[in-house]
Order: C-alpha cells, then structure tokens, then sequence
C-alpha cells in the first residue's frame, strides 16, 4: 500500500505541534502577516476518579465495562449519589465529561430495582434525542435475553427505538417519529426521549394516553440546560410546572437531573427552570488534552484600512489546511447561507489540492480512499431528518473528516474525537464560544481552536482585548417564567389540559389569579366554584410556540424531479431564503428558485449554476400601540410598553462568489410580516437632540448606534438569545 504523501495525510492522525507549526507558518505568509493576533495555551488535565457506595449493580457494571468504563470520574460520583439521596441534582462540567453517564446509570439503575418505573429524557433539539437513544443502546447488558434480542442497529435506533431484555424499552419521541411509532411507545416504553416542544404540545395536551408512563415517572432529565434561556427558557419554565401539576394528578413522583455546561448561574438557572432547590455538581473529574486557542483577525484588504479580507473566505483556508494535514475538523458559521458558502468555498480548495496529487488507485492501494474533499459535509437546519442522522453517524464514524455547522452542532451531539474547531465569527455569548471550541479535544487529545474574526464591534474587541474571552467566566443565563405575557400563553394550556385553582399558584406564581381574570375577560377561561376551566374548543398549545422562531414551516421541493422535497425552512425565515428568483444553497450546490406558493407554503426549486448567490433586503419598522411605564434614566427617558414590529423582504441582491461584488438588485412583492410584542426604547430628551444637532452630528444616527450596541452587547450581559433582541 502506498503511503499518501505527508503533506495529505488523509487517514493518519495529525499530532498538534504539526496542526500549530502548520498555522504558524501560515500566518508567516507575507499575505498574511499580522493576522494571528494570540496564541493561548490551555494545559491538559489529568483524570480524577471517585468510588461509588455502594457499587452499581452487576449488570450496569458488565455493561459499562464493555464501553471501556471500569472507573467513574468524580462528578459522575457525585451526582449518582445525590439522585440517589432524593436530591434534584445539576451536573455542570465540560464538553465530553461524561455527563450522559450521571443521568443513564440512576435511571438504569432505578429501572433495574422497579421495573414499572419511567424516565423522561429532554433534549433542546431532535438531534441531540437521536445521538443519547445510540448512547443507551451502546450499554449492552449481559442477560440471556439479550442473545436472542441484539440492541438493534443504528438504522432501527433511528427509527424509533431500542428494547433491551426486558429492563429497558426506549424510542425518540419527536415531530419525526411515525404514528405506529408513536402508539407503541406510549403503551410500552419505560424511557422517553423528547424536546419540550413536543412535551408542550404533544404529550401533555394528550395526559390520558400518558398515564401509565407518568403515574411511574422517576426521573425527569433536561440536558443542556443553558440553552434554556431567555424567551424559550421561559416558556419551558412553565411547561415543566405543567408537567409536575400532571404527574402528581396520576400519583408520580420524580426527580429533576439538569445537565449544563459551564454557566455562571448553573443552580440559580435550574431552580428558576423547574421551581425547585437543586444540588449543584461542578467539581469535573473528566481529562482534558492540551488546547491551543488561536485568534486569527483577516488582514485589511487595502491601505484605507476600512475592509478586512472575508472571514468567510479565511476560515475556509484554515479548515482545508487542516484537513490537508489529516486533522478532522468542524468549522462552525452565524447562519445557513455562510455555511453553504464556507462549504462551497472548502471544497472548491480541496479540489484543487486533489488535482496536484498522485492518482490513488493507480499507484496500488489496497482499498481506494475517498476524495478528501468528498469526505466533507455542510450541516445545518433545514436538511432532512436522514440526512442530518447521517452526517451524524459518518463524523463519529470518522468516514468524514470535515463538516461546516451552524450552531446546530454545538451542543453535545457526540461526534467523535475532533482535532480543531474553526469559529467563523464569535458566538453571541462566551459560553456559546467555550462550546463550539469544546467539540474539539473530545478525545483527550491535544487539539486546536481558531477564532476567525468578523469585521464587527465584538469580534475587534475580542481580537483587541482576547483576555476578556479567557480572564473572566462565563455569562449568566436569565429566565422570567413570572412574564406575564409568557404566563397567560402557559396558563390557558394548563386550563385546557386540567382546571386550575389557588393550590397552583406555587407553581405559577402569584400573577396566576391575575392573569387568569384577563383569560376569562378575553372570554378563554371561565371560573366555576373557583376553578378556572379552558372555555373554546381549541386546543390554545397549537398557537403557542415557544420558540421565537415560527412553527410553520415551507417545503422545498426539487421541481425537476417531480417534486422531491429536498429541505424545509421555518415560515419566518422562508421569506428571506426561497422567494422568487432566489438563490437557495444546498450541500454546495445551487437552486434556483421557480415559485414560491404562499398558501401551501411549498417553495419550487430547481438546480442551476451560477456564479453568485442572493440576499434579501429586508425593510423593517416598529410601532408604538401602547407605552405603559416611563423612566428617568441619566437625565433621558426610557419607555416600556407594547409594539407591532414589522419587516418585509423587499429586493434582493445578487453577489458574486468570493469577490462579494454586488453584480445586481430585484425588487420583490412578498407579504409583510408582523409580531406583536413588548418593548422598550429609549427616548432622548429635546435638549440632547439639539446639542447633538449643534455639534453636526446626526441624532438618527447616533440613536442606530445605540441601537446596535444593545443587540450586540445584552446577548454577552444577560445570556439571552440575540432572537429575543
């Protein structure tokens, strides 16, 4: 067998000091000079282990030996005790810690001594449910059963379940799963794993179906905690309240483990989420490999020094450097189109790479190796279900040395052991930029992070001052389940699912009664003998999202294949992707646009080359129905009260590839859009105006900068996500 060349080393394991040497060299280039503005080293760690008393069951023990697993890190310890000890328990360790284990083993455990008992798993995402059903199914317990009864495949595993000797019976539970599915699962599984959104609208609306599994419910799990946060964090506050009022209707009774990484607020956040006192574990035993953490700021593209190099184009040519030199990597990007764009641009280089090698088979291989540049994968919302499994499946696998991510693969999806993370832009908040670094190292192993700036406020601040990144902790994260305006959506679905009285109010809140008499003003609850009964016919859970963004979606289909659908796009955002005439990006490949169909939301698109891709231009506007509270604030006023926010997608623009030239522009004729909300502003008094004016200065303007500095800076203060802005 030929070994590939050393600067090509497609399947050898890249070593570090190669991946930094590499990146030092390459920030030496006279092009790039001045680009790499820090080099951080984080030491490794070593392993601390604890002993359990008393020990896990023999079975659980075989099982875990099997993984590999004959010793527990401390945290691990720590939180299986406290579960054990009746204690509402939150885990908050690192990426790859180990925290799975600290909810798998009490719930195995539990299901192991009561055989009847249940445990809900709650994930933020469908991905995250689909990659824990593999973790419970990789713990092979040795029972005679189980000869005859495999756990099943990763293709049945993604079907829907796994059924284990008799102790374990678990499945997905999600928009996804197929209606048999679905029946089955509620007559016979003991572990559910699901989201909250399906929690809210499709288990608890629907309790009576659910009363054998939450009669015996023992363990509510909600992973990764602080992306709970924020609007969305408030929404589910209150469906875990709905939860608990229901399980203890059927006679259950559970406990809460939280997992999270690090966040400054770990036990203030789970307490505000489930309404309960929570003992926190913090104390992470797991290993870490040696990090280095480099910060990579474009070069200016000319002597006016007002652009910089796109950020786009850079990270690519960090991450198909590494990929050269036999790392596997992730690069993540701030939105779908800079992922498409990055993937494009990555594999367009590999390409060419691959042009300047030895054919492979022709020099004898034993086994061809796939193209590096095939072994490359954009992920993001939007793609099926299937594909997202997997894309999944093939970077744990290794089968994929590369894959360009939306923030849709920051949480804890385990894909394996990655070398480096390239950040294409920093992450909203601190915390979001320690998880995206984290998916590398994975192994333990020494591993490389680069942040690639964009040429923005806090990305210059962060490339100016990075001790802020690495000399302070993370942000903490807020919710208000008290909102009266998230209260009233919650409450009205609580009455539809069992009427309520003054003995909920220390679930909900001393605000209940209150916003209970609007409901029944606005004619949707009515009181009888003090009980407060849902009054319409429909069900209020199916106009209540809990997400800012929209439950509806548009299906894309490809119109030159009789109408395959190809991907999807939430309602909000299809506006902005797949108008008329557009450009939609799908795994590098380009489709244009025939047709959108506004009623049945189906967007035809057919495949077609260009040389550029298209933006929206989108007009927005806010107006004031209401101001309920004033407030002096520095000799200014600032106003609160409710708003109609409205944008619309008017144009659009086309770009070239690469050079970012503007080649064309389209107006459009697209619906607008509106939401009702709450808000404050800021109203700056006459005096200020005019000596604003005075100075020639614009205070338009100066009040848009203002502006801008609250929708980049509250993410990095409150930990709120920048949607909620």
């Amino acid at each position: 067998m030929r070994v590939p060349p050393t600067h090509f080393l497609t399947d050898a394991a890249a070593s570090e000091s190669d991946l930094a040497r590499w990146l030092k060299d390459f920030a030496a280039r006279p092009e790039n000079r001045g680009a790499l503005v820090h080099w951080q080293e984080l030491p490794a760690r070593a392993a601390r282990y604890g002993e359990l008393q008393p020990p896990l069951p023999a079975s659980l023990a075989t099982a875990l030996a099997e993984r590999g697993i004959t010793r527990l890190y401390t945290h691990q310890v720590c939180a299986i005790e406290a579960l054990r000890a009746g204690r509402d328990t939150v885990v908050v360790t690192g990426t790859a810690s180990g925290k799975s284990l600290c909810f798998h083993l009490p719930a195995l455990e539990r299901l192991l001594d009561e055989p009847g008992a249940t445990a809900l798993y709650l994930f933020p995402t469908k991905a995250l449910a689909q990659d824990q059903l593999r973790s419970l199914g990789s713990l092979r317990f040795p029972t005679k059963a189980l000869a005859q009864d495999q756990l099943k495949s990763l293709t049945r595993l993604a079907a829907g379940g796994v059924e284990l000797a008799g102790t374990l019976s678990a499945g997905v539970y999600d928009g996804d799963t197929a209606a048999t599915t679905r029946k089955k699962l509620r007559a016979e599984a003991n572990v559910i794993l699901s989201n909250p959104d399906m929690l809210h609208a499709g288990i608890l609306p629907q309790h009576a179906k659910w009363a054998r599994f939450l009669s015996k419910l023992r363990f509510v799990v909600v992973d990764e905690m602080h992306a709970y946060r924020g609007i969305f964090g408030s929404h589910v506050a209150l469906v875990l309240r709905r939860l608990e009022r229901l399980v203890r209707h059927y006679g259950g009774e559970f406990r809460y483990v939280l997992c999270s990484a690090t966040i400054r607020n770990p036990g203030e956040l789970a307490t505000a989420l489930t309404g309960r006192e929570v003992t926190v574990v913090d104390d992470d035993g797991a290993p870490r490999g040696e990090k280095h953490f480099a910060f990579w700021n474009p070069p200016f593209r000319d002597d006016t020094r007002v652009e910089r190099r796109s950020s786009n184009v850079e990270g690519c040519q960090i991450l198909a450097g590494t990929l050269e030199r036999g790392a596997q990597a992730i690069a993540f990007t701030k939105s779908r189109v800079s992922a498409e764009l990055v993937y494009r641009y990555t594999r367009e280089q590999l390409e060419r790479v691959r042009a300047r090698l030895p054919d492979e088979k022709r020099d004898g291989l034993a086994a061809p190796i796939a193209p590096l540049h095939e072994r490359l994968k954009p992920y993001r919302s939007g793609y099926l279900p299937e594909e997202r499994r997997a894309i999944e499946q093939a970077l744990f696998s290794g089968e994929l040395r590369g894959v360009v991510s939306t923030n849709a693969l920051e949480l804890g999806i385990d894909v394996g052991g990655l070398d480096v993370a390239v950040l294409i832009g920093a992450a909203p908040t601190l915390a979001s930029i320690w998880q995206q670094a984290g998916r590398a190292g994975r192994s333990g192993m020494p591993s490389l992070v680069v942040l690639v700036a964009y040429n923005d406020t806090v990305d210059q601040y962060l490339m100016r001052r990075p001790e802020y990144l690495f000399g302070r902790p993370t942000e903490a994260a807020c919710v208000d389940p008290h909102n009266p305006y998230i209260l009233a959506q919650q409450l009205a679905c609580a009455a539809y699912e069992l009427p309520l009285s003054d003995g909920d109010q220390a679930a909900f809140g001393g605000q209940m009664r209150d916003v209970l008499a609007a409901l029944e003003e606005a004619g949707e609850t009515r009181s009888i003998d003090g009980r407060a009964y849902w009054s319409k016919s429909e069900f209020p859970g199916a106009r209540v999202s809990l997400r800012t963004m929209s439950d509806d979606t548009y299906t894309i289909v490809d119109a030159s294949k009789e109408n395959a659908v190809i991907g999807t796009v939430d309602a909000i955002s299809g506006l902005e992707l797949v108008y008329p005439d557009a450009i939609y990006l799908h795994e590098g490949g380009t489709w244009w646009v025939r047709a959108l169909d506004l009623e049945q939301k189906v967007a035809s698109v057919e495949p077609r080359t260009v040389d550029y891709y298209t933006q929206p231009v989108i007009d927005t506007n806010i107006r004031i129905r209401q101001e309920l509270r004033a407030q002096a604030w520095r000799g200014e006023s600032v106003r609160f009260g409710e708003l109609t926010y409205g944008w619309q997608t008017v144009a659009f623009k086309k770009i070239r590839y690469r050079s970012l030239d503007a080649i064309g522009y389209h107006p459009l004729e697209l619906p607008r859009l509106t939401l009702e909300t709450a808000g404050l502003w800021l109203a700056p008094n006459e005096d200020t105006t005019l000596a604003l004016t005075r100075a020639g200065l614009n205070p338009r303007e100066a009040l848009s900068g203002v502006r801008n500095l609250f929708v980049q800076l509250l993410p990095l203060m409150a930990m709120c996500d920048p949607m909620d802005l």
